[in-house]
């Protein structure tokens, strides 16, 4: 089955390079398209962040998105001929709501109040110094990963997403990996959803592979 692993737009494909090889072996065939450069210049990005997905996707089959990416799949499902869609500690689509729109007044609060020049200091910079190196607990995968954060522009928190619903007809999962993601998960239940919840951190795709690709060959089994 070909797979499409989508990163969030605050963070690069470092994301899921270790379940790569993982899924491999399990017989998917996977790409991880790296859209970071759509957020470099000026908007709309989400049309900009899209059509850089689909041009490295090619003909892709079910997409697996993380965090921010759960944003994307309507308009991925809209130009892309999807079999399912897997949530992975994500947001739920919103369209017509803006990103700023999904975190709470007082993270928009502090968010506005670190903006410089119209873009935000780089993901791991928003959290208290070392919570993310102790996530991840690997001097190389926090390397890994840090290296390949930017910092993001204002606008696309301010953007609205584009109208388009989730289609029906497309099959959906959802896998959550950290406390953070509740009100995610319960929504995707609601939904009548294929759920499968681990407690983990929300980055667990790079330190519980094996745990992380078990529960995403279950849901591909349900859903795809």
């Amino acid at each position: 089955m070909k797979l499409v692993l989508l990163h969030s737009p605050l963070t690069g494909p470092a994301t899921w390079r270790q379940l790569v090889p993982l899924l491999e072996a399990r017989g998917h065939d996977v790409c991880v398209p790296d859209y970071r450069s759509a957020l470099a210049g000026s908007p709309p990005y989400y049309d900009q962040i899209t059509r850089s997905i689909a041009c490295q996707a090619g003909e892709s089959s079910v997409l697996i998105v993380h965090s921010g990416a759960g944003a994307l799949v309507p308009v991925l499902a809209s130009i892309l001929p999807l079999r399912a869609a897997i949530f992975v500690d994500a947001l739920l689509p919103h369209p017509d709501g803006a990103r700023f729109d999904t975190i709470s007044p007082e993270m928009r609060v502090k968010l506005m109040g670190l903006a410089r020049d119209g873009r935000l200091p780089r993901w791991i910079d928003w959290w208290p110094k070392g919570a993310i190196a102790a996530m991840l607990g690997d001097s190389v995968l926090y390397a890994q990963f840090a290296d390949e954060l930017t910092a993001p522009p204002l606008a696309y928190f301010q953007e609205k997403a584009p109208s388009i619903d989730m289609p029906a007809s497309l099959a959906c999962g959802y896998l959550q990996l950290s406390a953070g993601y509740d009100a995610e998960a319960l929504r995707a239940e609601r939904h009548g959803w294929p759920l499968h919840r681990l407690a983990l951190h929300h980055l667990a795709t790079m330190t519980d592979c094996e745990a992380v690709a078990d529960a995403l060959c279950d849901l591909l089994n349900v859903c795809a």
